[in-house]
């Protein structure tokens, strides 16, 4: 059968982007369907505006913080329609990278929602497109519960383009997007709540580290309600409560492709569906919704399926960072997952307040914490949290995949003085 298309991919996010990029340029005849900005959540609605708005909340506290270096600043004033604009244009910026990107790799991008009509058929637009292989990248969206008073609500998405600051704000949830809003807002100004059902957020992150960041958010006036339950809203809230997969409009029952429970898909170590040639990446598939996870995914199904590779992913160290204030940045397991897994651990905790804060008056710690496998001496886990965290695990996942030990840390010459050189000076 003669098909439009040899790879159709349904998503220009990251993992949408990366695996038609990398199959255009080994010769295949690729089409990309998206019916919104390019670039998906990452772009748009997640990691490069976020980051930008915690990069904006940072500068309150650094103004007063100055002060112990002998700087004074006088009539400083925020401007939250300054820093909103200058978001859109730095996002309508990086939409016109990703359309070059794929152009210029000759792939046709198709504006307009996909839904499948059989198994090797996309509709869009009432057109149908034909494809040998298919490649499911939708990626996840914000939800809101069904509470009363929900329209008074909103998620992170229309948190990026709020026409006015409140002067109040409730956050619902205990992931890493809460927590970043919580001190997104608390940085701007906003007089913040963060509210979670359950005992600590941020579950599935180290216990020392959870428990570490409640205190140093509790320093900054942000109120925490663990064990909180919204049953009405009255005022503004932020439902910070998860992601679900964004299926809702593919009509996958055309197909009857297998889901879980949660409505995510299905997908072997390769990324297959039960479906052969249909595959899918990203949160769409659920576990961690991290933007690098989904440009490697997407990257092994390209080669596997247009270079003759059989790649997989080793998904045990994935680095990944929280960018809240201060910053959370881990890689590799948890100590209880440490525990767990292996029969004997040794675990390195250092707590200290930064040499930068000396001068400052602040009272912000930093958190490090390093756990070896006894019996290798290999690192299994490494955890921060503090300034600059991301930053600082990034060289040390590096170590941690070439296998590095416990002794090649403690043979590591320090830079002093910084912070990254406690993780080679504990003892």
């Amino acid at each position: 059968m003669k098909y439009d298309f040899d790879f159709i991919v349904i998503g220009a996010g990251s993992g949408g982007v990366r695996a038609s990029r990398i199959a255009a340029k080994h010769g295949a005849r690729v089409a990309v369907i998206e019916n919104s900005d390019l670039g998906g959540t990452c772009v748009n609605l997640g990691c490069i505006p976020k980051k930008l708005f915690a990069y904006a909340s940072q500068y309150h506290e650094t103004q007063k913080e100055a002060a112990g270096y002998g700087w004074q600043f006088s009539d400083a004033q925020f401007n939250w329609h300054t820093l909103r604009e200058n978001k859109n244009k730095d996002i309508h910026r990086l939409n016109k990278i990703y359309e070059k990107l794929l152009l210029d790799n000759n792939v046709t991008i198709i504006k307009g929602s996909a839904a499948f009509v059989d198994p090797h058929t996309i509709s869009v637009n009432e057109k149908n497109y034909s494809a040998q292989y298919i490649l499911i990248a939708t990626g996840s969206k914000a939800f809101i519960p069904d509470v009363s008073g929900k329209e008074y609500a909103i998620t992170s998405d229309q948190a990026f383009h709020l026409p006015e600051l409140p002067k109040t704000i409730t956050i619902v949830g205990g992931g890493y997007i809460a927590v970043e809003f919580a001190t997104i807002f608390n940085g701007l100004g906003i007089d913040t709540t963060l509210s979670y059902r359950n005992d600590l957020f941020l579950r599935g992150f180290d216990l020392s580290v959870r428990k570490f960041v409640a205190e140093e958010l509790t320093k900054k006036g942000i109120r925490l309600l663990f064990n909180d339950h919204v049953e009405r809203i009255d005022k503004l809230t932020l439902f910070a409560t998860g992601r679900q997969p964004n299926i809702q409009d593919l009509k996958l029952e055309n197909i009857n492709l297998n889901l879980r429970d949660d409505h995510s898909i299905i997908v072997n170590k390769t990324y297959q569906t039960h479906i052969d040639h249909i595959y899918a990446v990203g949160d769409v598939i659920g576990g961690p919704q991290l933007t690098p996870l989904a440009i490697a995914q997407g990257h092994i199904v390209a080669d596997n399926l247009f270079a003759g590779t059989k790649r997989t992913l080793n998904s045990t160290l994935i680095p990944t960072a929280v960018f809240c204030e201060p910053n959370i940045a881990t890689v590799g397991l948890t100590e209880e997952q440490a525990r767990e897994q292996f029969d004997d651990v040794l675990v390195y905790n250092s707590t200290f307040r930064a040499l930068k804060h000396t001068l400052t008056g602040s009272d912000e710690k930093t958190f490090m914490k390093l756990i070896e496998d006894k019996k290798t001496g290999k690192i299994i886990g490494l955890h921060m949290v503090g300034s600059h965290a991301g930053e600082i695990i990034q060289g040390f996942a590096t170590a941690m995949q070439a296998g590095a030990t416990k002794t090649d840390f403690d043979n590591t010459l320090a830079i002093h003085p910084t912070i990254a050189e406690e993780f080679v000076l504990m003892r």
